[in-house]
């Protein structure tokens, strides 16, 4: 996102006049058998090779003595089994629909905060003014809602909403279902105190418009949000946020789906409350 000092140029929704690329118009299905070039015999190679070296390891690790005080330290350039593994902490509580709030005041508090914060900030409902006013109040601290709730409303102009092919209320036109969805891989704190913490997420997502003759299908994308929190109020909040692009992976040889399959899934499945 755009939005300000505090926004950078991102894979996001851009600021004012930025926009996602838009595919040439036609009325085929931009999404129909679409296929990369299969690497279907090396792939099989790779799972053969997989398969025997996890034989091995899983040998290895029976005939392993009694012995286990190597296994719990820290090998140089690997990440700790903790950065990974579910801490036991309860999650925070919420209402399916609603902005889960309530998180704990320490920085894993403020990485499960962030984390469901991130999923709103970059989703269909802020590109809805109905529903804009709302989620920024429930986001951010009190003192900054104003600001950014106009810095929102200028963003996403009508002008800028009908480049994404939906009108002045953020809605796709008729047989089409527009998707933005976030969901977070992981969080990092870089900064934290009593009252405060820096928290990056890093973020998958999927984005644009499911429908037959769609100029902009949906597609994937990787990005980084750094959020600044504060605890206010017995809760984390946004004071300001950034985003920018990746870290991203090699993209695999999925067989892409139909229009219709993708605007089913998407209205089928719902999102999740995050919690680290």
């Amino acid at each position: 996102m755009s939005l300000g000092d505090d926004q950078e140029d991102s894979g996001g929704y851009g600021g004012t006049g930025q926009t996602r690329t838009h595919l040439p118009g036609g009325t085929t299905d931009v999404y129909g058998g679409a296929r990369r070039t299969g690497r279907s015999s090396s792939r099989s190679l790779v799972t053969v090779v997989g398969v025997v070296v996890l034989l091995i390891a899983a040998i290895a690790f029976a005939n392993r003595g009694g012995d286990d005080s190597s296994s719990t330290k820290s090998t140089g350039g690997q990440p700790n089994a903790s950065t990974t593994a579910p801490t036991g902490t309860k999650p925070v509580q919420s209402t399916p629909g609603t902005i889960p709030t309530g998180y704990a005041h320490d920085a894993q508090g403020a990485q499960s905060a962030a984390a469901n914060y991130a999923t709103v900030l970059v989703s269909a409902d802020i590109l809805k003014p109905a529903r804009r006013a709302e989620l920024v109040q429930q986001v951010f601290v009190t003192d900054k809602q104003a600001a950014l709730t106009a810095k929102f409303n200028k963003a996403y102009s009508a002008e800028f909403l009908n480049k994404l092919g939906l009108d002045q209320n953020g809605d796709a036109a008729a047989g089409h279902t527009y998707v933005s969805r976030t969901v977070p891989i992981g969080t990092k704190v870089t900064s934290a105190s009593d009252t405060s913490a820096a928290v990056e997420v890093w973020c998958t997502g999927l984005y644009g418009t499911a429908g037959a003759d769609s100029t902009d299908p949906v597609t994937s994308d990787w990005f980084t949000m750094t959020l600044q929190m504060r605890w206010v109020d017995s809760d984390w909040k946004v004071d300001s946020f950034s985003q920018k692009d990746g870290p991203a992976p090699v993209p695999g040889d999925d067989k892409t789906s139909t229009a219709d399959d993708m605007a089913k899934a998407v209205e089928e499945y719902g999102g999740f409350t995050y919690a680290r």
